[in-house]
């Protein structure tokens, strides 16, 4: 059994990993052209138009908000949970090269998948400025 103060944690994970998505949707519209570089490089799509990256960026905002305000849980948590997963695992060269660049920030990406990770699983007892059913 959890104790009562989980919540306030799970508000914490909840509204930091929020903001940091954030940031992510609001680069696809502001720097489109970054967009469309992470997506050549680390996916694989090359030629994203702005508009693809508008497009990404809206639904990623939905995604975004649902998580922010805790609407269906298992399904917005969960799509956080595999966007910031499909993200980190595709940076995996990167890894393998630490020291290169700013390399060494990517590896912040564990510690945030494994608190969403947690989050997720402990959706039901993140109740703080969420939506009820």
């Amino acid at each position: 059994m959890l104790a009562k103060d989980v919540r306030f944690p799970l508000l914490f994970i909840r509204l930091s990993v929020a903001l940091v998505m954030a940031v992510w949707v609001a680069d696809k519209f502001l720097r489109p052209e970054h967009t469309a570089a992470v997506f050549d490089y680390f996916y694989f799509i090359p030629g994203l138009t702005p508009v693809a990256a508008y497009i990404i960026g809206a639904v990623q905002g939905i995604i975004v908000l649902a998580f922010l305000i805790g609407w269906r849980k298992r399904l917005s948590y969960g799509l956080v949970l595999a966007m910031h997963a499909v993200s980190t695992l595709s940076s995996f060269s990167v890894y393998l090269r630490p020291f290169e660049d700013a390399n060494i920030l990517f590896f912040a990406a564990w510690p945030m998948l494994a608190a969403i990770a947690a989050l997720y699983n402990l959706r039901e007892q993140d109740t703080l400025l969420t939506l009820k059913r």
